[in-house]
């Protein structure tokens, strides 16, 4: 018999705002960093990064965001310095 081995996770999504706009959770300890190689965008992050970035999609996902709302990472609000820019916007 096979058993698949599962990992729960809890995500805060917080609730989105026109006042506020979209409030980012971080996962304490997350590394994230971008870079483009040959026009191919490469995303890299460790666990914590990762669980980041699902909260940041699934919060970019609530119905009350309008679309062609963004989010914007780099060296300044998240990224690791130095190296691209991330934007993701809701279509």
């Amino acid at each position: 018999m096979l058993f698949k081995k599962t990992m729960e996770v809890k995500i805060e999504i917080p609730k989105f705002s026109r006042d506020t706009g979209i409030t980012y959770l971080w996962t304490e300890g997350f590394e994230l960093n971008v870079t483009i190689d040959n026009n191919v965008v490469i995303i890299k992050a460790n666990k914590e990064g990762l669980i980041s970035m699902a909260n940041h999609l699934l919060n970019l996902a609530q119905d009350g965001i309008p679309k062609n709302h963004h989010m914007h990472f780099d060296e300044f609000s998240s990224l690791e310095g130095g190296l691209e820019e991330l934007i993701i916007e809701k279509i």
